[in-house]
């Protein structure tokens, strides 16, 4: 029973550390619940300020380096370059692994060159880091449309705009594919 405590003492560390990793420092929850909330009852023209602020409390790493690398990843995906953006990503993601930001843009530069397997591993990453990523829902959506999978794709969007209900295109496509899967005649 003694050999064993070292190792229990062990394992009871690497469970708290692990616990401890659980509240991401880039979060500032307080805030983002504010801001979760008021885009709730929010008008369409007051949501845009709010979405604004919820991107920009995401796009906050806690470290300056971090966030160039974000940034430069941004400004790649901007310029048309996909592959560059994902060398960039790719670092950031390496030196900051809970930081979900560096996934979701990640995920958006492999949609753009068609990697859709890379793309969803990326997006379900970001959102078991942020389950209120719904810019991360909302690119699953598309993907799964671009994968002819309609119903995956209704259902995802529905829970995009459960957290942001100010998503216009996101509104349209439920327009679309719930009359495209409900099969309603003109």
């Amino acid at each position: 029973m003694k050999a064993l405590r070292p190792l229990a003492n062990g394992l009871v560390a690497a469970v708290l550390l692990f616990l401890a990793g659980l509240v991401p420092a880039w979060a500032d929850d307080k805030k983002l619940d504010d801001l979760f909330q008021q885009l709730q009852t929010a008008t369409d023209e007051e949501a845009g300020p709010i979405t604004q602020g919820i991107w920009l409390e995401w796009s906050k790493s806690g470290s300056p380096a971090m966030d160039l690398l974000l940034r430069r990843g941004e400004a790649a995906m901007a310029a048309g370059d996909p592959k560059g953006a994902i060398e960039h990503l790719t670092t950031l993601i390496d030196h900051a692994p809970d930081f979900p930001e560096g996934y979701n843009e990640r995920a958006t530069a492999y949609f753009q060159i068609g990697q859709y397997g890379l793309s969803i591993a990326d997006i379900a990453k970001t959102l078991s880091l942020n389950p209120r990523h719904f810019g991360a829902l909302a690119g699953l959506g598309m993907i799964f449309e671009q994968l002819n999978e309609p119903d995956k794709a209704l259902e995802v969007y529905q829970e995009a705009l459960k957290l942001n209900p100010h998503m216009k295109d996101v509104r349209d496509s439920v327009k679309r594919l719930d009359a495209k899967l409900g099969g309603q005649e003109l």
